[in-house]
């Protein structure tokens, strides 16, 4: 527990013992830092506390906090003030600023996780695009998030599953096997054209030309679950590469197919059935999901017998609870909407009550280049696919610019700013504000004064660094939001702001001064903090941190 979790726990400790309330209330009740710079004439932390147990202790708020403030007492508060309707400002001791800043040196990343967390084990899916092609750059977006989200939860404590499903079960593997025989034909020079509605993709000539080459023309004569398999195995692949490229790797990859062989959809069935939550009608077997919010009921198995996509969506729902997960987290398009009622339908019906289902939604991306939109066309050399967005910038900017924008917001991907290496470039702006860190410390390792400078020195600091600290402090609780609302562009801007911060500090403060050895040492601990925090938030984001640039 650090620094501002103790002062927040006593003062939640100091709540219920005033005012007889509940601890559950009282941990509601919360310190927030304040970071404003222009603002900082207000306090250190502020609380509405007196506002809300105004109205459950029927009192005037600011009776509440003039209560509050004669009996709340805390080393490392120097003064409390009462503000407006009834807020509380809080001003920290100049001591508590060493304090803070030694408990985060030698504590690291521990010092950011929350003092408490009820651990969860938590399936996060993502991408789970149709092995039929390669990933497009809209994929790009839905891959960065899902990555994100999991580092952040694998971070904050729980047990998380990066999960990728395969849709291996369906017309559209037919469609790309038929596809890729005719290229394999075509390449061994057969007279034969493409269907309309096949697979068009340049990416088949080149499986069909490296077949040929391993097999030889025999295996024209193969049958055509060969073809399925050879074509849906190497744009699997291909998709993994492109993915391990921008940083991304999953902990399961699912075959939908796999669960009508093995007969989990017929047992997810069962488990619908002995629910009530099946009928028949017209030969069909439906599922009532209108019950659970669904515009209208869903068939499960057709009147021929054949199994429904939903059908599908029943068992691997049950079947990620049955694997232990207790938080199941989808990343899905903006166009799946409906598909997300479907899926809590799903979850309700089976009756998984002690199972939380959460689906991020995210829009669409535009890509940008002279202020005018890239038309997707291959033919034209645009980019199309999530491996040239890559290749063109790299992965540090490429996962950067997609995380940047709130999810359910559109994002325009500027090709144009990515390629800048400048201060209006925010991955060249965070980086270069890291780099500055490792300059501003070899500077001090080469100088023999400060050679024996320690986290001890950190007593030296004081409100100088105080908006700097409280800033590096407030990433702990950020990442619990965004652990629970999935909003994973405030990591990227923490960055941005903190990264501001840090220069504004360096250029109004003199960081090595031979004149002022304790000052000195005390700032390189300082320094040796930022750089702490900009590494982990880099890690969390999945960009690299240069030693130089």
């Amino acid at each position: 527990m650090n620094t501002i979790q103790q002062i927040q726990q006593n003062f939640s400790d100091a709540l219920v013992t005033q005012f007889g309330i509940a601890p559950a209330l009282a941990t509601k009740l919360t310190l927030e830092l304040n970071l404003d710079e222009h603002k900082q004439a207000f306090g250190d932390l502020t609380t509405n506390a007196a506002m809300v147990l105004g109205k459950e202790l029927k009192k005037a708020p600011r009776e509440v906090a003039t209560l509050i403030t004669n009996n709340f007492k805390h080393p490392l508060i120097a003064r409390m003030e009462i503000a407006g309707p009834g807020f509380i400002n809080f001003f920290l001791a100049e001591s508590a600023w060493s304090a803070i800043a030694q408990e985060y040196l030698a504590h690291g990343a521990d010092a950011f996780k929350p003092a408490a967390l009820k651990t969860e084990y938590i399936n996060i899916e993502f991408v789970s695009a149709n092995p039929t092609g390669p990933l497009h750059f809209g994929h790009g977006r839905g891959g960065i998030l899902g990555d994100v989200i999991a580092r952040v939860l694998s971070f904050l404590g729980h047990t998380v599953q990066k999960e990728f499903y395969i849709n291996d079960a369906g017309a559209q593997i037919q469609k790309l096997g038929i596809s890729f025989k005719i290229r394999c034909q075509q390449q061994a020079g057969m007279n034969v054209e493409l269907p309309e509605d096949a697979y068009h993709g340049d990416y088949l000539v080149e499986f069909a030309t490296q077949c040929l080459s391993e097999h030889g023309e025999a295996i024209l004569e193969k049958p055509m679950h060969f073809f399925e398999e050879y074509a849906q195995n190497h744009m699997l692949a291909a998709i993994k590469e492109t993915l391990a490229s921008y940083g991304i790797t999953y902990d399961v990859w699912f075959s939908e197919k796999s669960m009508h062989t093995s007969g989990a959809i017929e047992h997810a069935l069962n488990v619908l059935a002995k629910r009530g939550m099946l009928y028949e009608q017209d030969g069909a077997t439906w599922f009532k999901a209108t019950q659970f919010g669904d515009d209208k009921d869903r068939v499960v198995k057709k009147s021929d017998g054949s199994l429904t996509y939903i059908a599908a969506d029943v068992a691997y729902i049950l079947n990620k609870t049955e694997r232990g997960n207790n938080r199941l987290i989808h990343i899905l398009g903006h166009d799946h909407h409906s598909y997300a009622t479907r899926l809590e339908a799903v979850r309700q019906g089976l009756g998984l009550t002690n199972t939380k289902l959460d689906v991020v939604l995210y829009q669409l991306v535009q890509i940008k280049s002279g202020n005018m939109p890239v038309r997707m066309s291959k033919r034209a050399g645009n980019i199309i696919t999530l491996k040239d967005v890559i290749e063109t910038v790299g992965p540090d900017v490429a996962r950067f610019f997609y995380l940047h924008r709130k999810a359910d917001a559109q994002l325009e991907f500027d090709l144009d700013l990515a390629r800048t290496q400048s201060d209006e470039n925010p991955v060249y702006y965070v980086q270069y504000a890291y780099v500055r860190t490792n300059s501003i410390l070899d500077k001090a390792e080469q100088e023999p004064t400060f050679n024996n400078a320690s986290s001890v020195d950190c007593q030296y600091l004081g409100n100088t660094e105080a908006l700097l600290l409280k800033k590096i402090a407030s990433l702990g609780p950020l990442l619990e939001i965004i652990g629970t609302n999935y909003q994973t562009h405030l990591l990227t801007h923490y960055v941005v702001e903190l990264a501001n911060l840090f220069h504004k500090y360096y250029a109004a403060n003199r960081v090595l001064d031979t004149t002022n050895i304790n000052l000195s040492k005390g700032r390189i601990q300082m320094i040796k903090l930022v750089q702490h925090t900009f590494r982990m938030a880099f890690e969390l984001i999945g960009i690299s941190a240069p030693q130089r640039m």
